[in-house]
């Protein structure tokens, strides 16, 4: 069943009259003309929808701490600083169908009381800013962007920010540093960006597929979305299938969908009836999950009980002949390469586990080697300022967990 995709491959991205001809901008016009703020929220808060940029926040209690928090202004982003290797779904959607992104934002300003709303993208999605400019334009000569919206008394307008490839910067307060034209490190919360974000005033951070999200469920109601997914996840979440599989590309499944029927049945398994070996999830920041461990359902707390995360959704399969030492290595390179070094515990801590696991790899290590590197990994994971450092050892971990024996054997 496809909510975020509903669109993709039928309407033109670069016209705005596509995109109105599949119902779009009706339920901005329905909520301006017939709904409050707080009616917004609350159906929001009603249809259990969680942030979908990885840690799950419930979005109704985000919209409404933002609503409810005092400023002379407030400020609306959308974070689509996609940034994990192998994920490509907020490039997608807004590739596919901006103007679904750019109602979502609207909604969420109207709900919250912002009047300005920032989309802050990587650069190394051109497509995607061609065609968000294109339709901000559009929408903006239509009326759907700007002053008095639909003849109401709203008004709001986006920009674009575009980052310059900081990993670091799809951490929310790196983010809004960096909008701000400063470097892009993160600072520690709190304050939360909901009470003091961008230049001091409450900001609501959502991503991409979290704001595409939000027409739906308006127009066909809160308990239509609750009803889907799990008691605890629900909805639908779009995944990139990446790796040693047959079928790569986008997929849109409820929450629950087990792994094992995203992986053998979606993704069609290894190609040339190869065997899988480890599927990981949630980019630098999650965990490998074994094969063994198919039969699991996909919702935030599921995947974290197997050491990784849910993350922004890129998914990369691995084969038989993966060396799950390496994948660890090669993660670990990236959120050392990553880390703004602002904090010693990533700036140094990252510098170490690399160099650990490249002994460990070179077959140069010993037993003290592994047990310094689980105790480094918890102190990273434990000291660290932000969520780069604190999750940079997930893939250690989770590889540790469930294939000690490559290790073992290096050694």
């Amino acid at each position: 069943m496809s909510i975020v995709l509903e669109n993709s491959g039928k309407v033109d991205p670069e016209r705005i009259q596509s995109y109105i001809a599949a119902q779009g901008y009706q339920v901005l016009y329905h909520v301006l003309r017939e709904m409050t703020p707080s009616e917004v929220v609350d159906a929001i808060t009603r249809s259990g929808l969680r942030g979908r940029g990885g840690a799950g926040y419930p979005t109704g209690l985000k919209w409404a701490t933002v609503a409810k928090a005092e400023g002379d202004r407030k400020f609306v982003i959308c974070n689509a600083d996609e940034g994990d290797p192998g994920a490509f779904m907020d490039r997608s959607v807004l590739e596919s169908d901006p103007h679904r992104v750019l109602e979502g934002m609207a909604i969420a300003a109207y709900a919250v009381g912002a009047n300005q709303g920032y989309i802050y993208i990587r650069a190394e999605y051109p497509i995607a800013i061609n065609r968000l400019q294109t339709a901000i334009r559009q929408a903006q000569s239509f009326g759907i962007l700007g002053s008095q919206i639909f003849d109401s008394r709203f008004d709001f307008k986006i920009d674009i920010r575009i980052g310059a490839g900081a990993y670091v910067c799809g951490e929310e307060t790196a983010l809004m540093a960096s909008i701000e034209g400063k470097r892009g490190t993160p600072h520690p919360r709190p304050p939360y960006p909901a009470e003091s974000g961008l230049w001091g005033y409450p900001t609501l951070i959502n991503n991409v597929e979290t704001y595409a999200n939000v027409a739906p469920i308006i127009r066909n109601g809160a308990e239509w979305f609750a009803s889907i997914g799990t008691e605890k996840s629900k909805g639908t979440k779009v995944f990139a299938l990446a790796g040693n599989i047959t079928n790569t590309g986008l997929i849109e499944v409820p929450m629950g969908t087990s792994l094992q029927q995203i992986v053998e049945v979606m993704g069609g398994g290894v190609p040339n009836g190869g065997v899988v070996k480890a599927v990981q999830t949630g980019g630098p920041s999650g965990g490998c999950i074994p094969a063994s461990a198919f039969d699991s359902p996909v919702d935030y707390e599921s995947l974290t009980e197997l050491g990784s995360i849910m993350g922004s959704g890129g998914m990369i399969v691995m084969d038989e002949s993966t060396n799950m030492v390496d994948v660890a290595r090669y993660f670990m390179e990236f959120c050392m390469d990553e880390s703004c070094g602002k904090c010693i515990p990533c700036r140094v801590g990252t510098v170490q586990l690399y160099k650990l696991l490249t002994r460990i790899s070179a077959g140069e290590a010993s037993l003290a080697d592994l047990e310094l590197l689980e105790e480094l990994c918890d102190m990273v994971k434990h000291t660290s300022l932000c969520g780069l450092g604190q999750s940079a050892p997930n893939p250690v971990f989770s590889t540790l967990r469930y294939f000690r024996d490559e290790y073992l054997e290096l050694i």
